[in-house]
């Protein structure tokens, strides 16, 4: 006989009193720790626990009794269901002020170093349409919600939108995304109405059955657009038909590729792209710098707020025309090349072999001609011999991904033994251990944490480190 599972309860009128990890907000109930997502600091609520453990719980709101003065109503009709954009509810004013409090928080509780005053963040000028791509997936099995689920009525269960949190074949279907220019809306609807109407099974994730699989939307600051249309099966006859609606349709685009992807994931990175129409590229553009960016190329999805980051990175580096400069994790090579003019030479190191070519026909597009790239794993490339064969940089620009850098790699830079290092970071909780590394022979200069991500919880920081000086 199963056990019966016990009721969790319901904490009543729980002020909610912070910002904690992940978005989520936080309150404190008999000693125990709350996290409770989409609440605001200052809400007072009737809390569901729906995860009970010995040193905290998770709930939701079951009853929001009196709203914390600063709660502004989300401007999305999927707030709360589609698992972005968490901080809607939050003015953008104080959103910055918690992502200031993270960076500020990680730095000391886990660096515990020696730190200079923080720098202001910079936010993003732009806090709606602020991405310049974005990925929908099909699915013949919509998610529902509860409040759908409550009518006695039938819904259309084919979807294209985005996956609902941790659960891998869940799509929720989008009406409207305020996270990239309104073409993009306009386009997946207009495809998803063209698939309904002629008849063209959208995938089940579970199955692997189906025929429309998934849209990739690239827009740039130049105007240029890609789109990529990703089938499950090779029917030309269908794919030409809805390619040549769309081309008809949207004449703006300037890039219209299809893939054919019958593996059971959705990653491209190893797929034959072909060109429906137009050029296999889009132009994006960072000061007097133009990248060409392919249906796999890695690029910042802010490009406005990017530029400034790359500012601060170039502020920090201090060059003059002398140093040469290592850019580690260098990716397609944005950093390296918006660098290079201010450098002797950048040497940059990635993982993906593609990016480095990537990275290799930017420099050549921009005609820069003080850049190397080389890819490879970054703890088996970056060794003493690479070092010595390729001199001990002036500076280190690093901008590892979340998890940080690896401890060969931290040895490594400290056997380089640049002046500086700059250190570019998307998770500063792994920043703080990695800085706490480095802090034998370096001490932080300068903090500056920047806001890629509006309405969520990300946020970038980048930390100049000064080589410490020797006391004879």
């Amino acid at each position: 006989m199963a056990r019966k599972k016990k009721e969790l309860p319901v904490l009543e009128q729980v002020e909610i009193t912070g910002v904690a990890a992940e978005g989520r907000a936080v309150a404190r109930v008999d000693d125990r720790v709350v996290f409770v997502p989409y609440a605001a600091p200052g809400d007072i609520a009737d809390l569901q626990v729906y995860r009970k453990k010995h040193k905290y719980a998770e709930a939701r709101i079951a009853r929001l009794i009196t709203p914390s003065p600063m709660r502004v109503a989300p401007f999305c009709s999927h707030f709360g269901v589609c698992g972005g954009c968490k901080w809607q509810h939050i003015p953008y004013e104080y959103q910055l002020k918690y992502k200031q409090q993270q960076v500020f928080d990680n730095l000391t509780r886990i660096g515990k170093i020696p730190l200079p005053e923080f720098e202001p963040i910079k936010g993003s000028a732009r806090t709606e349409f602020y991405r310049n791509k974005l990925e929908f997936t099909f699915s013949d099995k919509a998610w529902l919600t509860p409040e759908q689920l409550a009518q006695e009525q039938t819904f259309d269960r084919n979807a294209l939108g985005f996956h609902i949190p941790s659960m891998f074949d869940k799509v929720l279907d989008i009406e409207k995304c305020w996270l990239q220019d309104d073409i993009s809306n306009r386009i997946r609807l207009a495809i998803k109405r063209f698939a309904l109407d002629n008849g063209y099974p959208f995938f089940n994730l579970r199955e692997q059955t189906g025929f429309m699989r998934n849209i990739i939307v690239r827009t740039a600051s130049t105007g240029e657009i890609m789109l990529i249309v990703v089938f499950f099966d090779d029917d030309r006859e269908r794919i030409d038909r809805l390619m040549t609606f769309v081309a008809d349709t949207f004449p703006q685009i300037t890039s219209l590729l299809y893939i054919v992807n019958r593996k059971a994931n959705d990653t491209i990175t190893d797929q034959e792209v072909h060109v429906f129409r137009g050029r296999d590229y889009i132009l994006e553009k960072m000061e007097d710098l133009r990248f060409k960016i392919g249906a796999k190329s890695f690029f910042q999805t802010n490009t406005a707020q990017a530029c400034e980051l790359y500012k601060v990175v170039r502020e920090f580096a201090s060059l003059t025309g002398r140093e040469l400069v290592y850019d580690l994790y260098t990716g397609t090579g944005t950093i390296a090349n918006f660098v290079a003019r201010q450098a002797r030479q950048v040497v940059g190191i990635e993982y993906v072999p593609e990016a480095i070519e990537d990275a290799k026909v930017n420099s050549a597009y921009n005609g820069i001609e003080n850049t190397l790239f080389y890819a490879g794993d970054m703890k088996d490339l970056l060794t003493t011999a690479f070092i010595e064969e390729h001199g001990r940089p002036d500076v280190i620009i690093t901008d590892p991904p979340r998890a940080g850098m690896h401890d060969d790699v931290i040895a490594a830079i400290l056997f380089a033994a640049p002046q500086r290092i700059v250190y570019v970071s998307c998770n500063p909780a792994t920043q703080a251990r990695d800085l706490s590394l480095l802090d034998a022979a370096y001490r932080v200069a300068r903090v500056q944490p920047v806001d890629m991500f509006p309405h969520t919880h990300h946020v970038e920081n980048v930390v100049l480190l000064e080589r410490k000086t020797v006391e004879k």
